[in-house]
């Protein structure tokens, strides 16, 4: 018998080096385009036009004018700004020098924006003009000063200025033949993004070399992403890094429209004049088409891919979708997955289902990604997987290289976020027999009313089905007798009978088991977050105070 201290051969003479590891990184994207498609349109940006040898030209001379004012390995560089070029430079000039690169979600208020510079030791803030007051309140307030570099865009400029140089002198710093600081740790951060913050103070979310790599190179297998790809920016380029597009957009050669506001004349617009095939957002993008008015309406050239995330879309919101021209496909996932880190994969057999089975599949979060490891859905108290009975009630959770590194200088948050090795994502949902996810609510949106759980998520789709329903959520509403009942919020759609509080209980109470029915109705705007989603803790306030 072989001693079992016998070397194993295959780790004798073959260690790794310059000539067979390289550590991943998104970055080598953005040199392969600028090689392989030099002359192909990398953005499109009103009158403004940059081929993919621009790109790099532009990210280079970034990365060498900020190492000029001394940003390097371990610094870190905000940014205040919308769907435009120059966050699309950001993304690889930025950890080009060595630094980590923050974007700002510019819907926050100042002293939020305040605790993210000090908290994430901001060397350098890039702003574009419209959000200069903001930054002018927020730097005023944070105890870092960070050299503030005003952005100009062509396209939209306020005339206010707050730093001491512009962005176009900043790039003039610089030099386009900068090579850049190597990646020497694929495990190193390369971006910092904050979770929401609806209670206290929102953590720093830290993304490395590899898991931005491994999650773009997902995005093209998920979504079926070509070098033929026409992405226009309807979400939020500092939401999870574009959810790492803007990296997959370089590993294809693609083409990028960016989109400082989301407005439905101004997408169709640009779907119609750029050949645009894939979008990616939530719901209410699409609600926006869906509803807007006939005089902006023009037809899709071709079929337009929509990634939907951020919450699940109700099923008459894709239908509805798909008349236009759009093809609606599921992710989810969540800022400490990089973005979105599964898919409703679609199958061939899916196609011979009857209206109401495709339906069923359609709403569901679906399949691992393939760069995931793995998710389930788990008894959190026993760390077991529930049944897989489309049923059982369990909490999200995923493992794998597509999972954040931590929160930033918050510890017992990152322990507790990977307990039991693995990341909890507070989603409640059930595991179908097929494998598929199915979102059901957020643990802490579940209502329980008299012992029953009920799921907001359930009662939401039966609201939308009705035709004058344009928005809705629903959120739990103390009550003496059950503890809970639910409570419904909704948006009604514009030219259309409006339905009484009481027509739309019994419109619920038709589809939905008796506990389960909307005790109360209130109609006007929901509040949303800047990425789509709707702000549920701002309606449970309400509520209790009511």
């Amino acid at each position: 018998m072989e001693s079992l201290t016998t070397p194993n051969p295959f780790r004798i003479g073959l260690d790794a080096n310059q000539a067979n590891y390289v550590p991943l990184t998104p970055l080598t994207f953005l040199s392969r385009a600028a090689e392989v498609w030099p002359d192909k349109w990398a953005v499109i940006h009103g009158d403004r036009r940059y081929t993919w040898a621009d790109v790099a030209s532009r990210a280079r001379r970034l990365a060498s004018g900020l190492a000029k004012f001394g940003v390097g390995v371990g610094d870190t560089v905000a940014v205040l700004a919308p769907n435009i070029p120059e966050m699309i430079d950001a993304h690889f000039g930025v950890p080009l020098c060595g630094a980590v690169l923050n974007t700002m979600n510019y819907r926050l208020d100042a002293q939020t924006l305040a605790f993210q510079i000090d908290h994430g030791e901001a060397r350098v803030l890039l702003v574009d003009t419209e959000f200069i007051e903001l930054a002018r309140e927020a730097v005023g307030m944070a105890s870092r000063k960070p050299l503030v570099v005003d952005i100009i865009d062509s396209e939209h400029d306020t005339g206010a200025r707050l730093g001491p140089l512009n962005y176009q002198q900043l790039l003039a710093e610089g030099s386009s033949a900068y090579q850049g600081i190597p990646v020497v740790d694929e495990w190193d951060a390369i971006s910092l993004n904050y979770t929401s913050g609806t209670t206290g103070n929102p953590k720093g979310v830290v993304y490395h070399h590899r898991g931005a790599y491994l999650n773009a190179v997902s995005n093209i297998l998920a979504t079926g992403m070509t070098h033929d790809t026409v992405k226009l920016w309807s979400l939020p380029m500092f939401h999870c890094n574009g959810w790492c597009f803007i990296w997959t957009l370089a590993a294809l050669g693609g083409t990028s429209v960016c989109l400082r506001r989301v407005e439905a004349a101004t997408m169709y617009q640009l779907i119609a004049a750029h050949q645009v095939n894939t979008m990616c957002g939530a719901a209410v993008v699409l609600n926006m088409f869906i509803n807007a008015p006939d005089a902006v309406r023009l037809p899709f050239p071709n079929q337009v891919r929509f990634n939907a995330a951020a919450a699940p879309v109700p099923v008459p919101i894709i239908r509805a979708a798909e008349a236009i021209g759009f093809k609606v496909q599921h992710l989810y996932g969540l800022t400490e997955t990089y973005g979105p880190a599964t898919l409703c994969q679609w199958k061939p057999e899916f196609d011979a289902l009857h209206g109401d089975e495709q339906a069923a599949i359609l709403k569901r979060q679906g399949v691992r990604y393939p760069m995931l490891e793995a998710v389930t859905v788990m008894n959190p108290d026993i760390m077991q997987p529930v049944p897989a009975d489309g049923q059982t009630l369990g909490e999200v959770m995923f493992r794998g290289n597509i999972v954040m590194k931590g929160y930033l200088k918050n510890p017992a948050a990152t322990a507790e976020a990977f307990a039991g090795g693995w990341f909890h994502t507070g989603d409640l949902g059930v595991l179908h027999p097929d494998g598929y996810i199915e979102l059901k609510d957020r643990s802490k949106d579940i209502i329980i009313s008299g012992g029953e759980n009920i799921p907001s998520i359930e009662i939401e789709a039966a609201l939308y089905q009705h035709p004058a329903v344009l928005e809705a959520a629903v959120v739990a509403k103390p009550d003496e007798k059950w503890g809970e009942v639910p409570c419904a919020f909704v948006t009604l759609k514009e030219g259309v009978a409006a339905p009484t509080e009481t027509e739309l209980i019994s419109f619920c109470r038709a589809r939905l088991a008796g506990y389960k029915t909307p005790k109360e109705v209130v109609f006007g705007a929901l509040p949303k977050t800047s990425t789509g989603k709707i702000q549920k803790y701002l309606l449970r306030s309400l509520v209790k105070q009511s």
